[in-house]
């Protein structure tokens, strides 16, 4: 037997998180509910010893020739390593909530007797009637083992809920026995996807975890999918935080290097390396086996995105010469090897590129290290690329691989956009320009032989694109009266949390320039907002964007200037940016988000386009104080969003946080009426946004624009934390609006 992942060093030593299901010290899972282990020893014939998981990740439907749809995805095992081959057993249980019940109604015909084993998806599958399927080995070293399982699941007339479970697989700690067994839904052939949206899922580095109740927004996600199921779960940037690597791990000694000289000459020798991908590994598995979080994995399909804290923070965002060092290049490809294993369920293929590539002259030995860090691994070679990914055509700047950009369908009438806007990335350009080409290549090449069949495009960026202007910070930032200020830093240690330990600049400037709104991106922002709004008018398809990392929840709009008096059922540039941030991290001041608040202006856009945050937040959730009375635009609570069509459909009745449950109040129609500018409602969707809207729930629908059919616009949902000093358990109220259609 290989040796136990405890035995690793760099072990990440963040305080223990509470609750049910706790991450022990030896980075696996405790006795949670819902998760069975087998307390017998693992010499025993067919057991499968599990250090994390199992991880469900969606990816994209394909049509086969019979006119049936087919949902891909894949379940990711990480187990010890030098077992056999281990098998998944599949199999449909019946109708998802709300739907008919088995036999015939689940999915919408007599069903056959014959097995699918959910790869080649044939039209007919009988329910409770299990298939197998055998495990593709990703990656293994001699510590850990990657071994993913590829579904492939016909959609029919009902939303359909699945089974799979893990035969002998087991956790090493715990005295529950059984089968590893999860739960998932897929939607019916008809239907769009429930979509759940969340970022920065952790802490940065000097949190208070425990004042935060750690990853306690979780139980409010699974409580609501008990309710009404989500069918997807989008990540959007910094799932993870690994920022700790240079606190508490193998970097410490060279982050409080106080000579910049050494930190940019220090080698990244194998030593260093192997440290850097212990712990990077061990930081995964801490916070992949954490209650709640482990359960959301295993049972709602994952689609993500990477940020700066995937990798470290503000990785891209530095200046040039300190990006290239040796330390931070290696770092960079070890946070993209288990950034492609934990969260794409792919072998990284930057790891072959190493082993072949010429070392270039200005990464140093980061390369050369990498090189040494794959021998006597085996590593699945990636022989196709998946369809869903939008591979870009050169490497990055401080990494060896292409971007990973993310095209794919949410069900019949929503398409799905994920833009990897960290790979590329420097202090002065957010992605290639050739790399747009391609994007927009494949949006067309999409949406040209989809025949109006899609709706809605959702966009997902790392950060938000329609945010009010911090410029007037950057600039002081970076004025003359900073310099006396450094020097005394350096000298004396004056103001020593005002520079970051990496460059020396101030440690704000890094957030500050991976803002779209940011003075190097203003651009590049722009031209892509054109180019979105040409797509939507070409195809007569309704653009929303998701965005996170700003720790606040928002809503920006785009949208046509009053006086062009265009409706917005016909305006192509109206555009939301919903804004999620964050799920776990602890938010900022009541003071910053009043200051975004006051900067809220009306911003314009060449002389057809105005920006605006929309007044979202008609209270604050529950009896708390969290922003100023004139403040309704910007909320620092942790929170997660919700988005779904707002067409009618069997709902359920939930309560609205710690409202008093009276009837939420219909919007009215005033599409029509004369425009007026984005401080106020811009169409019936946005009228009596918030608390008192009829989506706020997240579980019901607001049946707004369902007389347009095809699922009418779409409702969005912002769950938001009421108080987590006084509630350990993460409850949360709900503020709705409805995109327009």
């Amino acid at each position: 037997m290989a040796n136990n992942p405890s035995d690793r060093q760099g072990q990440p030593t963040t305080p223990q998180l509470g609750g049910e299901g706790q991450l022990g010290s030896e980075g696996r899972r405790g006795n949670g509910a819902g998760q069975p282990s087998n307390s017998q020893g693992a010499d025993r014939a067919g057991d499968f010893e599990m250090i994390c998981g199992p991880l469900i990740r969606y990816t994209r439907m394909s049509d086969t020739s019979h006119n049936a749809r087919l949902w891909h995805g894949s379940v990711l095992a990480v187990m010890q390593p030098g077992l056999a081959t281990p098998e998944l057993r599949l199999r449909c249980i019946g109708a998802g909530i709300g739907g008919e019940s088995h036999e015939k109604g689940v999915l919408g015909h007599e069903t056959s007797g014959g097995n699918t084993n959910g790869i080649g998806g044939g039209a007919h599958i009988s329910i409770n009637s299990a298939s197998t399927i055998s495990a593709r080995k990703l990656f293994e070293d001699r510590q850990m083992a990657f071994w993913r399982f590829d579904l492939d699941i016909p959609l029919h007339e009902n939303e359909a809920q699945w089974e799979y479970k893990l035969p002998g697989a087991y956790y090493t700690s715990g005295s529950l026995g059984g089968p590893i067994s999860r739960y998932f839904y897929v939607p019916s052939k008809h239907e769009s996807m429930r979509i759940m949206f969340h970022s920065c899922n952790g802490f940065s580095v000097g949190t208070d975890v425990d004042a935060w109740a750690g990853l306690t927004l979780w139980n409010d996600v699974l409580r609501i999918h008990k309710l009404k199921p989500f069918h997807v779960m989008i990540g959007g940037g910094d799932q993870i935080y690994n920022d700790g690597i240079r606190v508490e791990g193998p970097l410490r000694h060279w982050a409080e290097e106080e000579n910049p000289r050494q930190r940019r000459v220090h080698p990244f020798g194998e030593q260093l390396r192997q440290d850097c991908d212990d712990y990077f590994f061990r930081n995964y598995c801490r916070w992949y086996t954490t209650e709640p979080f482990a359960s959301a994995n295993g049972q709602i399909p994952q689609v993500n995105i990477w940020d700066d804290h995937d990798i470290i923070d503000g990785f891209g965002s530095y200046t040039d010469h300190f990006m290239r060092t040796p330390v931070f290049v290696g770092i960079g490809h070890i946070a993209f090897k288990y950034y492609m294993l934990f969260q794409h369920h792919t072998p990284p293929p930057v790891a072959a590129d190493i082993l072949s590539a010429p070392r270039p002259s200005d990464h140093g030995s980061g390369i050369d290290s990498m090189r040494e860090g794959y021998n006597g691994a085996y590593l699945m070679p990636e022989t196709e690329v998946d369809p869903s990914w939008i591979l870009g055509n050169s490497p990055g700047p401080y990494l060896t691989q292409r971007s990973r950009n993310i095209y794919t369908r949410l069900g019949k009438r929503i398409a799905f956009l994920g833009v990897d806007a960290r790979t590329e990335r420097t202090r002065h350009q957010i992605n290639y320009p050739e790399t747009y080409d391609l994007i927009f290549d494949r949006l067309n090449t999409e949406f040209s032989r989809n025949t109006g069949e899609i709706k809605h495009l959702i966009i997902l960026l790392g950060v938000p694109i329609a945010y009010p202007r911090l410029v007037w910070l950057e600039n002081i930032l970076r004025s003359p009266i900073i310099g006396p200020i450094r020097f005394l830093n350096k000298r004396f240690g004056v103001a020593g949390g005002l520079f970051n330990k990496f460059d020396g600049a101030v440690d704000l400037l890094d957030d500050l320039d991976d803002h779209y709104t940011a003075r190097t991106h203003k651009q590049e922002r722009n031209e892509f907002v054109h180019r979105l709004q040409d797509h939507a008018q070409r195809y007569s398809v309704r653009i929303t964007i998701l965005g996170g990392d700003v720790h606040l929840a928002a809503a920006g709009r785009f949208y046509s200037r009053p006086r062009l008096n265009i409706p917005i059922v016909q305006d192509h540039r109206y555009m939301a940016n919903v804004i999620s941030s964050a799920i776990t991290n602890k938010p900022p001041p009541q003071a910053v988000a009043n200051m975004v608040a006051r900067r809220n202006r009306i911003h314009r856009l060449g002389g057809t386009t105005d920006e605006t945050l929309l007044d979202l937040f008609d209270k604050n959730p529950g009896d708390s104080v969290k922003t100023a009375k004139y403040n309704h635009c910007t909320m620092p609570s942790r929170n997660f969003a919700i988005i779904s069509e707002s067409a009618p459909s069997n709902t359920l009745h939930l309560t609205n946080g710690a409202s008093s449950g009276s009837p939420t109040t219909p919007p009215t129609d005033n599409s029509n009426r004369r425009r007026r500018d984005g401080h106020h409602p811009l169409h019936a969707g946005e009228e009596n946004a918030g608390t008192a809207h009829p989506a706020a729930s997240g579980v019901d629908n607001s049946g707004l624009f369902a007389e347009l059919g095809d699922g009418g616009g779409l409702d969005v949902v912002y769950r938001v934390e009421i108080n987590a000093k006084r509630d350990r358990d993460g409850r949360t109220e709900g503020y709705g609006f409805t995109g327009e259609f």
